[in-house]
């Protein structure tokens, strides 16, 4: 520092390293800190709608039939009876065609003429494949492992299936080979490639589906009422796909299917005991729809018997659930992204059905920013943010400023 001298004789004091300290406060004020994470609890994995999978587990533990597990679930349904045979796309084989391992019985239908082709056997041949042939035609054509080239077998002008053994190898693009029973048919959908519908009796398919939407290791009660969901919301889907080359899919966006690679002995043993077993409303199967875990209390539908009640066995002891709650964050500029209300200041849920705990599930959810507000559904909002409930609330968060406490050295 220096000194100099005022008018009045008095010395004054100018400190230089004014400038910098001002400075150093200017550069805080242009650089804003970073917005904070967001904190979001949740309860439950999926919709929450019918049958919590958990939930039937924990009743099974409970000592509750599978009866009494699917009217709780399923209020005011009834029990009926279903068979005949699904159609099921195999989303795995993106191939432009469908091609099988060679295996004794193996025969190939012509789907416009209904008539059997049974395919010759021979000791280097080791696949079939059916593929594209003209505007809507298809050719049959066999590998031969030896010679290492395919060779043609027969040509049609519609659509065709591998059929005849009691399991079929189909290879995908992998090179790896999946099995299923029935058949393997080949549909014309759309592009250029054909894709893959496994064909076969209901109670096959559920072989595939059970233990891929349940834990094979559960008690038989929770396995039978699964059976009997899985069964039902086939039937349902079927009844409305009649004019589709296909029923259903293999994936989460239907029911989860792996073909006969899929099935375990209890789970067997579950559709076994349950034949036929479905779910009416009125006299016609109903859309059984399931999930996960409910978090606590099922969720309200469209349909008379998706209610919001309270459910004590989602949680039940020893029943294994690992989403009756959860905490996962997301950062800001995911959060501006769903909302688009700018720089987030908070969100808060607006409204919740009031069963279950903590005032129950979300229905909506307001966000305010610094472009103003805005309010979505909790739905909209687990989808976007990839939330595994509707059921969330947001942790508060802490003052940006900080206070004398916090700025205190660790000791």
């Amino acid at each position: 520092m220096r000194t100099v001298l005022n008018p009045r004789g008095a010395i004054a004091v100018v400190v230089l390293s004014s400038t910098v300290i001002s400075a150093t406060a200017q550069a805080r004020e242009v650089v804003p800190a970073a917005a904070p994470d967001t904190t979001i609890n949740g309860r439950g994995f999926g919709h929450g709608r019918g049958l919590s999978q958990y939930g039937a587990q924990g009743a099974a533990l409970a000592g509750k039939p599978a009866k009494q597990i699917l009217d709780f679930y399923y209020p005011g349904t009834t029990t009926g009876k279903a068979t005949g045979s699904i159609r099921v796309r195999v989303s795995a084989d993106t191939t432009d065609g469908v091609r099988v391992g060679a295996v004794s019985g193996l025969a190939v239908r012509s789907m416009a003429t209904g008539k059997v082709y049974p395919l010759p056997r021979a000791s280097t041949r080791s696949q079939w494949s059916i593929d594209p042939n003209g505007e809507h035609g298809t050719k049959i054509s066999s590998y031969d492992a030896k010679a290492r080239k395919w060779t043609l077998y027969k040509t049609f002008t519609g659509m065709t299936q591998f059929e005849g053994a009691a399991v079929i190898g189909l290879v995908l693009p992998s090179g790896a080979v999946r099995r299923y029973r029935g058949a393997l048919r080949a549909i014309d959908v759309s592009g250029a490639h054909l894709d893959t519908v496994n064909v076969l009796p209901l109670e096959y398919y559920l072989r595939g589906v059970v233990p891929r939407e349940s834990v094979s290791s559960w008690r038989p009660a929770a396995l039978q009422a699964q059976a009997v969901a899985a069964r039902t919301y086939s039937v349902f889907h079927r009844a409305r796909a009649a004019r589709k080359a296909y029923d259903l899919c293999d994936t989460t966006s239907c029911q989860v299917y792996g073909g006969h690679d899929s099935e375990e002995t209890s789970t067997n043993n579950a559709i076994a005991a349950t034949a036929g077993q479905v779910r009416l409303y009125k006299g016609n199967p109903i859309i059984a729809e399931f999930s996960s875990s409910n978090g606590g209390a099922t969720a309200a539908g469209d349909a008379p018997y998706q209610l919001t009640k309270a459910d004590g066995w989602d949680a039940y002891p020893k029943n294994g659930n690992p989403n009756v709650t959860w905490t996962v964050t997301r950062t800001a500029a995911q959060m501006q992204a769903v909302f688009d209300v700018g720089s987030i200041r908070y969100v808060r849920v607006l409204k919740r059905t009031g069963v279950g705990p903590g005032g129950g599930r979300a229905l909506t959810v307001e966000a305010v920013g610094s472009r103003g507000k805005r309010v979505l559904t909790a739905d909209q909002v687990r989808i976007r943010l990839h939330l595994r409930s509707a059921w969330i609330s947001f942790a508060a968060r802490t003052l940006d400023i900080p206070t004398i406490a916090s700025e205190r050295p660790a000791r």
